[in-house]
């Protein structure tokens, strides 16, 4: 026998209820024509390409509102001075209703009607090494978990999709079928790993807790499909002791596992976890080196030239549950950004013996970074705000259709 509705979900209904008709009613409203609409992370706050176009949207269209849409939980990490509406509120629902320009990178809650005359720009947040949208078909245990007519319709409001290289443009283009404008332009994200001075860079550093003259290596794992929470591949405490007192280890749990690693923080404080920190790009900037799986942070750290690590152990269970574009750990320039190991012994060895830093390694990223950063540049958010925005080009160069 079904239950009976309790009153805490009774009221959450008519709350609801009363929403959508107050929104049904604000689609009459006229669009304000300089409010722009910013999300990432489904509402987890300021980050990712659109917090760099926003960014460069104060700067270049200050007369284009940014407002942000965030969870209430993630509420108190807002910084201070960004206007934001709380997911499923009254203003939220009126400012889809009215926006003239919305930015997320990947999608806004609740479902909306897009009225004429509104924009859409979807930014992403990857490069696809991993499978995405209705290649996921082929997969079972991520297909029952999809609804692949919702992706078809959330890709049909968007008008313009954003892309890092080639490779992400052509999969977009298959996974994401729809009538929108292909924008290849870089990741606006990127911008800050070819503007921040070295200054800049020593500030992060010395605020993280690197003292002078270490190496820092950040190790930042991504989530499996697989698993359940954050089961890292290597022994963080055992690699820091390995590698000795001029190495410090930064730890960051990818985001669905929540902010914090459970790195305790021992090893004479050479074991920092750092998920909770809100750049990911100041921990790219802090790092000497990164040491990761299947993350897309290979991808966006590979635009600072700096050593690149594959650590693997699980590469046939992650390839066989998830399916994956091309073999990260085949060794073929372009396809691998560095050394590659696949047990704690080997990482470390590749550590002590130089290979991280060898001519070998630094070929391989090079062949790496030309095939999936040719469009990063520190300036992709501005060329992304002028052809978003409509306003007039600056002479920068533009890699993909010129408009």
């Amino acid at each position: 026998m079904p239950s009976r509705p309790t009153r805490a979900s009774v009221k959450r209904f008519v709350r609801r209820q009363a929403m959508r008709a107050a929104y049904r009613t604000d689609l009459y409203r006229p669009l304000d024509p300089n409010l722009a609409v910013y999300g990432a992370y489904w509402n987890r706050g300021v980050a990712c390409n659109p917090a760099a176009i926003h960014a460069k949207a104060l700067e270049l269209a200050p007369d284009i509102r940014g407002l942000w849409v965030v969870s209430s939980r993630y509420r108190d990490g807002m910084p201070d001075g960004v206007p934001y509406v709380i997911e499923g509120s009254r203003p939220y629902w009126r400012a889809m209703a009215t926006a003239t320009y919305l930015v997320n990178n990947s999608s806004f809650p609740g479902g909306f009607t897009k009225r004429p005359g509104q924009r859409y720009l979807q930014t992403h947040h990857g490069t696809p090494l991993k499978t995405m949208g209705l290649d996921q078909r082929a997969y079972p245990a991520l297909a029952r978990k999809a609804d692949f007519a919702k992706i078809l319709a959330h890709v049909g409001q968007w008008d313009f999709s954003l892309s890092a290289n080639p490779h992400t443009t052509e999969v977009w283009d298959r996974v994401y079928p729809g009538p929108y404008e292909r924008l290849d332009l870089g990741y606006p994200r990127n911008d800050v790993y070819f503007t921040a001075t070295a200054e800049d860079i020593a500030k992060i550093r010395a605020g993280l807790g690197i003292a002078e003259g270490q190496t820092a290596l950040l190790y930042a794992p991504t989530h499996r499909d697989y698993r359940e929470g954050f089961l890292p591949d290597l022994d963080p405490e055992r690699l820091a002791r390995e590698l000795g007192p001029e190495y410090v280890l930064l730890v960051r749990a990818h985001y669905f596992y929540g902010r914090s690693a459970g790195a305790a923080g021992t090893v004479d404080g050479r074991v920092l976890d750092v998920t909770a920190h809100p750049r990911v790009e100041e921990l790219c900037l802090a790092a000497d080196a990164l040491i990761t799986d299947y993350s897309s942070l290979t991808f966006d750290y590979a635009c600072l030239d700096r050593p690149v690590v594959v650590h693997a152990p699980d590469w046939a269970a992650y390839r066989g549950a998830r399916g994956t574009y091309f073999d990260l750990l085949s060794g073929r320039p372009g396809d691998t950004p560095g050394p590659v190991t696949t047990t704690s012994d080997e990482l470390v060895e590749a550590f002590r013996t130089g290979e991280w830093r060898s001519p070998a390694s630094a070929a391989l990223r090079t062949a790496f970074r030309e095939r999936f950063c040719p469009y990063d540049d520190g300036h992709a958010a501005e060329r992304v705000v002028r052809r978003f925005f409509g306003l007039p080009h600056s002479g920068l160069p533009y890699f993909g259709t010129p408009h």
